[in-house]
């Protein structure tokens, strides 16, 4: 039998990536981030004046736009 910490259950974080993250990740360049971000259509919130994605909600958005959807 094992000793030791029991197994504790993970919660599940959602991932911050910066712009450069989200480019890379979607697929984008970095001025087409900048350029949706100013035209309101990617989701994302600013940290510090800086800008900072939610890997589930940018998920969400490319959802949408497989859908068809434009928010």
């Amino acid at each position: 039998m094992k000793k030791g910490k029991p197994k504790e259950k993970r919660v599940a974080r959602t991932q911050i990536m910066t712009p450069k993250e989200a480019a890379k990740y979607l697929g984008l360049h970095l001025i087409t981030i900048y350029r949706l971000i100013k035209k309101g259509e990617l989701p994302g919130f600013k940290v510090g004046g800086q800008w900072r994605f939610k890997k589930d909600l940018l998920d969400t958005w490319i959802a949408d736009k497989i859908k068809g959807n434009t928010h």
